[in-house]
């Protein structure tokens, strides 16, 4: 048989909000959930009084409040945070919280840098694309950490590629494309740029940037039977007016 977990009876009147990724966290077990899920993503915008004030009077969590004020009060470590609220919540066995606090030691133990990306990354996993645009370019931005290698902010550029790709902006993507392969010489950055290229720029500006690379054009010809494969796998019954104007909706969020 499996093991009766007993949640905590108070629900809150009032939810905690999380403004980064849009959440509502209505119960300690929401919160642990969230922290679990998102430990790279935890910092000051959660760790903070007003999450103590929200425990101790919608969930009547008195002594956890308290607790973690006095964590707050101390310039605590944010793993110490976080496993005070797991704990406290008693829906994690030991081995569970044992492996939460090994992952935080990793954490800590990582190069901000890479901290980070692995934010932005887990930001746009969960469909903040914005936010993640925003911690790449300031990764990029930054002066560079000789520690991590060039590749690593190059793969940064081509997330920055990526994510400017999911909101249809081709031109800006095929720019981080571009820039991420001359500074980690990635083949598969090279494809996506052009892809990109593909997508923005008038077909007989394409097909002359293409004949003006002979590697381009090789990886060119390779992208192009892609494309014509998957557009017969794929049958939109619209004009090329209305595939316009659903970019543009679908970059001001309305779709």
């Amino acid at each position: 048989m499996g093991s009766l977990i007993l949640c905590h009876k108070k629900k809150a009147k009032h939810p905690y909000e999380i403004s980064r990724i849009h959440m509502r966290i209505y119960t300690i077990e929401e919160l642990c959930y969230y922290f679990c899920n998102n430990l790279y993503l935890v910092d000051y915008t959660i760790i903070n009084r007003q999450l103590c004030d929200w425990l101790e009077e919608e969930l009547e969590l008195y002594d956890l409040a308290d607790e973690l004020r006095g964590i707050l009060d101390q310039n605590g470590p944010v793993e110490q945070f976080l496993l005070t609220v797991l704990s406290h919540a008693s829906i994690y066995s030991s081995s569970e919280i044992t492996r939460i606090h090994n992952v935080l030691e990793h954490l800590k133990n990582q190069n901000e840098v890479e901290r980070e990306k692995y934010k932005a990354d887990n930001l746009f996993k969960a469909g903040e694309v914005a936010s993640a645009i925003l911690v790449y370019q300031s990764i990029v931005s930054k002066e560079w950490d000789d520690s991590v290698g060039r590749d690593f902010y190059g793969q940064v550029y081509g997330c920055l590629g990526s994510a400017y790709g999911r909101l249809l902006l081709y031109e800006e993507a095929a720019a981080m494309y571009e820039k991420g392969f001359n500074v980690c010489q990635d083949t598969k950055m090279l494809k996506a740029y052009l892809y990109c290229c593909y997508r923005y720029l008038p077909q007989e500006q394409y097909v002359k940037m293409l004949s003006n690379e002979p590697v381009y054009l090789s990886i060119g010809s390779v992208l192009k039977e892609e494309i014509r494969k998957a557009a017969e796998n794929v049958k939109v019954d619209a004009s090329d007016e209305q595939l316009g104007r659903w970019k543009k909706e679908y970059q001001r969020g309305n779709i």
